[in-house]
């Protein structure tokens, strides 16, 4: 699309991908272990979402967490700790399947059954724009009906293509959707 954002930041304005917004709150609506990777218990919480089906290994193993089930036992019992990279990599793979889980029923959620789910718009912080180059921009609220699209571009990691999905909703905004490219904050439950 002609009208995106080329050189965001240029003047001072401060703020994210409007993507990158929904990204993190459909990250905080899926329900992570909120236990440290580097703490016994949250590795525990990590390591048997990670063991509990074959689909959870499989993913394990995509992710790069290539280690054997006599390795995995030793550390649910507690008799060797994962290196720093392997806590990494049961971090990474543990997101993956989450948010495979929680995709559909987050998507279902979300289009409500076509009526779709209130998502608040918070604009740029422009404080450090000087005044003559600011932007009239204002909070505002869209109700989107389709998140099928998003939601399965974040549950596989695709920030081109959720970035894409989130401009086909704002240009429902009119004329100024580009102005919402770039936000501070996107906010809406599920």
């Amino acid at each position: 699309m002609a009208d995106r954002t080329r050189d965001f930041g240029q003047y001072g304005a401060r703020g994210i991908k409007g993507s990158e917004a929904v990204a993190r709150q459909l990250d905080r609506l899926a329900g992570y272990v909120a236990t440290p990777v580097t703490a016994r218990r949250g590795l525990l919480a990590r390591l048997h979402y990670l063991t509990r089906t074959d689909h959870a290994r499989q993913a394990a193993r995509e992710a790069g967490l290539t280690v054997t089930d006599r390795t995995f036992k030793a550390w649910l019992d507690d008799k060797r700790r994962p290196s720093r990279k392997n806590l990494e990599r049961i971090e990474t793979a543990y997101r993956a399947v989450r948010r495979h889980n929680v995709a559909r029923y987050l998507s279902g959620r979300l289009n409500a059954a076509g009526r779709g789910t209130r998502v608040e718009i918070h604009p740029v912080n422009q404080s450090q724009v000087p005044r003559p180059r600011q932007r009239v921009v204002e909070y505002r609220a869209l109700n989107v009906r389709h998140w099928d699209a998003l939601v399965n571009a974040w549950a596989v990691a695709d920030a081109q293509a959720l970035d894409d999905a989130w401009v086909e909703q704002i240009v429902d905004l009119g004329s100024q959707w580009g102005q919402y490219e770039y936000v501070t904050n996107v906010g809406f439950a599920a």
